[in-house]
């Protein structure tokens, strides 16, 4: 299901400007539909962890670039361990 830029906002709990920096950051890239961006579940998800990054733990911008590049670095080696090990039956 995709999330119009105003549902995505309204469901991450995110101002217009966060949304715009999480953008330009490439920290969240959603698809367009008719020139507006569209926003899956997992751009939710990962809005709400940015939000809780920058405004529960107080991390800034060049922190939280950090910690999502390393979270998409573990999920990556994830998948290729899952791809390389024989399937248990």
């Amino acid at each position: 299901m995709m999330l119009t830029k105003l549902e995505f906002l309204s469901r991450a709990r995110l101002d217009q400007e966060t949304l715009e920096v999480c953008m330009s950051e490439a920290w969240l890239l959603p698809s367009e539909t008719a020139g507006e961006p569209a926003f899956t579940e997992i751009d939710l998800a990962r809005a709400k962890l940015i939000r809780d990054l920058k405004h529960d733990m107080g991390v800034n911008n060049e922190g939280i670039g950090i910690i999502l590049d390393l979270l998409d670095q573990m999920h990556s080696l994830r998948k290729a361990m899952a791809e390389t090990l024989p399937v248990k039956r």
